[in-house]
């Protein structure tokens, strides 16, 4: 398939609509593609003097690149209209170069059309044509009727294929980017839909729905031009805070206002951001206690937002500093985060969590059951073991369910093997404690792939400080685990040996208790740079 892309942007190669257009050719797949920037092309306006119908049919009398636009607009199977929408239409260039096709109608009336228009010099039926346009507004529904008239009769009414997206100056903001990159993957999908005949409803919903709700875009696009309404020019801190203030997401409201202090530590500046119910508010004066404060120099903060340097790694660098409450700073994408107009809280973890209980149930089955009979307390242990894939369907199972399935099978097939149960439930601590100890030298250690579930899914486990955190407790538990066998041991020669279950259930409940609390204070700890 042979297609040509007219760029009118003005911009050239830095127009945001052609990132859309890139991402729509890319969908489409394998193709000759031409491309035509008008910007960087010698058209000049049409004359309006009719020489290409009565003197020189089908020619135009002016010498400049039309010519060739001409030709390649035969050539072409498809036709891929790419510009910004520049008060409601299409930019003077490519309006020029729109003007410039009359060489390419003939002159007489066409009696089949409704307002009078010309026949077609040439056969044009067998092209199909695209246009993808950008613009500044909020929303693309109604701001683009003038856009829409032209091609209704260039094209013909429903024979051609339009993506207008409002929002368009948001994709050139790199923080904003896993937004807009879930949007181009929405064009390369209609891309892909139209090569293979038309796009699907499904996939125009998806285009149609707004990048962020109108008053969060509205904010961000008056704090970016720098200047108050006074007409003053802003500081750029503030500007930037209050852009990031626009984000915020007020679903994500805990239940308690939060005052989220930047103190830009090179600028000696400092800005408060009001998180509530309603909203959000940047306090430029009249400070109020913070309950969350960060130091960073400016350029860190803003290369972080920009996604040129990991937030993680400089936190764990010591590139800046956090206080007060540090559960914001660990939920940060929940407040700050891409939002569409409906914001449902992430899922984390991919389509299914993990659970810990699928790893830790068949364990405490076993030592409970097989420590007060060994042979119906193996039974029952198996029982539970092949009862726990049924889990798998609600939540995602890792290496570590497996894996715990297969030990507690293996010490339950032992006991039903006449093997004692003062060895047997011993060594199954044992095991359990190799597993969590040895898994806590691993690039991700146990704990993580299920904690992650409350701090952003996966993401998590490319946080540092995350994993560092999750490290240490998972080698903790694993000391406790390879000492509790010695204990039990000797427990279970004893009286009340049956009760060896319960009895290991105390020091778990503590480490349960100290897990809870060092997940909170070691990462405030670290950002706080102490």
């Amino acid at each position: 398939m042979k297609v040509l892309v007219i760029n009118g942007s003005p911009k050239g190669k830095r127009s945001n609509t052609l990132r859309l257009t890139g991402a729509f050719l890319e969908g489409m797949g394998e193709q000759e593609v031409r491309e035509w920037t008008v910007s960087q092309q010698n058209i000049k306006p049409c004359l309006g003097c009719f020489s290409c119908w009565n003197k020189t049919p089908g020619k135009c009398c002016i010498q400049d690149d039309m010519a060739t636009v001409m030709e390649d607009l035969l050539w072409a199977d498809v036709i891929l209209w790419s510009f910004p929408l520049y008060y409601f239409s299409v930019p003077g260039p490519l309006k020029n170069l729109i003007d410039r096709q009359l060489p390419m109608v003939l002159p007489f009336m066409a009696a089949d059309t409704v307002s009078g228009g010309h026949p077609s010099r040439y056969d044009m039926s067998g092209k199909r044509h695209v246009v993808i346009s950008t613009c500044g507004f909020y929303t693309a529904k109604g701001n683009y009727d003038g856009v829409t008239a032209i091609f209704d009769h260039y094209c013909g009414k429903g024979n051609y294929t339009s993506i207008f997206c409002g929002q368009g100056e948001l994709f050139r903001v790199k923080e904003l980017s896993q937004r807009t990159d879930e949007y181009l993957s929405f064009v390369k999908d209609a891309g892909r839909e139209f090569g293979n005949g038309s796009i699907s409803r499904e996939t125009r919903d998806k285009l149609e729905a707004l990048l962020y709700p109108r008053e969060v875009f509205e904010a961000m696009a008056d704090a970016s031009w720098g200047v108050e309404q006074s007409g003053e020019k802003t500081d750029e801190t503030l500007g930037f805070t209050r852009q990031m203030a626009a984000l915020y997401n007020k679903n994500a409201y805990p239940g308690k206002e939060i005052v989220l202090e930047m103190y830009y530590t090179d600028q000696d500046r400092r800005f408060q951001i009001l998180l509530t119910q309603e909203g959000s508010k940047v306090l430029s004066g009249g400070f109020r206690d913070y309950t969350t404060r960060i130091e960073t120099p400016f350029a860190v903060w803003k290369a972080i937002a920009a996604g040129e340097t990991s937030g993680q790694d400089a936190l764990m660098q010591g590139k800046y500093r956090v206080k007060g409450d540090f559960d914001l700073m660990i939920h940060w994408d929940r407040y700050f985060g891409a939002q569409t107009e409906k914001t449902e809280p992430a899922k984390s973890g991919g389509e299914k969590p993990t659970n810990m209980n699928i790893l830790l149930i068949p364990w405490i089955v076993f030592w409970v059951a097989a420590a007060i009979d060994g042979f119906y307390g193996a039974l029952i242990s198996i029982a539970a073991c092949a009862l726990v894939p049924l889990a798998f369907y609600r939540c995602r199972k890792t290496v570590y369910d497996v894996l715990s399935g297969a030990l507690v099978t293996a010490c339950s097939i032992a006991l039903l093997l006449g093997c004692a149960g003062r060895t047997v439930v011993p060594l199954a601590y044992l095991c359990f404690g190799v597993l969590w100890t040895v898994s806590g030298f691993l690039r991700i250690p146990l704990t993580a792939h299920y904690s992650m579930n409350e701090y952003n899914g996966e993401e998590a486990l490319g946080n540092p400080l995350f994993v560092k955190t999750n490290r240490i407790l998972t080698l903790c538990w694993g000391v406790l685990y390879l000492l509790t066998p010695i204990w039990t041991f000797f427990i279970m020669g004893t009286a009340v040996g049956s009760w060896v279950g319960a009895i290991n259930s105390v020091l778990p409940a503590l480490m349960g208790i100290f897990t809870a609390w060092f997940q909170k204070w070691y990462p405030a700890k670290v950002a706080r740079g102490s």
